[in-house]
């Protein structure tokens, strides 16, 4: 399988080289960075340590996409929005993994998912895509006398808040309640805020250190509490499951999937 790597010389594009070269049936036929980045020139390899293999970062996607069987997207999302438009012109597929999705990039995604096989996960760890369906499930099983909060942790360069898993978390919450996240979320308390709301679903976000990611659901109610909590300590676990994901969508038709269709869980 030929993989193509756009914002290979971040944090996460850097452990997606590395995962590539080190899979067994995976071909690294390139990776793509934005024009102003220091990556540019260098070869994949080098940027991660390892003897050059030939292969200089670019900035130009079209001929990583002529190139590629399955493109694996960690970049940014208005950069992601264009290129669901492109896999979708080239028959390419493509595994979506970049955080701070919004409602218009989304729609690129459902667009270019009509054409092609599509993968967009807010996180690919395999353990959090439980936890979605963990979380799911329990919010459907006890009512709305439980308050739902989500706390969610990151390093400090991290730009969005909430994080998109915990955003997801907060969708899997709604779902189980059959609600809409957008009018039910809580996202900031300042102030003199009231009392809280009923069926609100609430976020809280700590930035600091170098916290790769952590997640909790608090179900709270009078008398008792219910917690689940997902920590990563390293950011291989995210490679690793988008290798997966790009696996499992090599060859797929057309449609827009996520991980939970990798697992077995939808």
């Amino acid at each position: 399988m030929k993989i193509g790597i756009i914002g290979c010389g971040g944090r996460m594009g850097r452990m997606l080289v590395a995962e590539t070269l080190d899979t067994e049936g995976c071909v690294l036929v390139g990776g793509i960075e934005q024009p102003h980045s220091p990556a540019i020139g260098r070869d994949l390899a080098a940027l991660i340590g390892r003897p050059p293999i030939g292969l200089p970062v670019k900035d130009e996607p079209r001929a990583l996409f002529d190139a590629a069987e399955v493109i694996i997207d960690f970049s940014a999302p208005v950069t992601t929005a264009a290129n669901a438009a492109l896999a979708a012109e080239t028959g390419r597929a493509l595994v979506v993994g970049t955080t701070g999705i919004g409602p218009e990039q989304m729609a690129a995604l459902a667009a270019a998912a009509r054409r092609v096989p599509v993968l967009y996960s807010p996180n690919m760890s395999l353990g959090v895509n439980v936890l979605f369906a963990m979380v799911e499930q329990v919010s459907r099983l006890l009512d709305d006398s439980y308050d739902i909060e989500i706390l969610e942790a990151h390093h400090r360069g991290k730009v969005d808040a909430p994080s998109g898993t915990a955003l997801g978390l907060g969708r899997a919450a709604a779902m189980g309640r059959g609600i809409d996240l957008g009018v039910s979320s809580q996202r900031v308390r300042d102030g003199h805020i009231g009392q809280r709301r009923r069926g609100d679903i609430g976020f809280a976000t700590i930035r600091g250190g170098d916290m790769v990611g952590e997640h909790t659901v608090i179900f709270a109610t009078d008398g008792e509490r219910v917690e689940m909590t997902h920590k990563a300590s390293s950011r291989a676990i995210f490679a690793r499951g988008a290798m997966r994901a790009a696996w499992w969508l090599h060859g797929r038709e057309a449609g827009l999937y996520s991980m939970q269709d990798v697992l077995g869980l939808n």
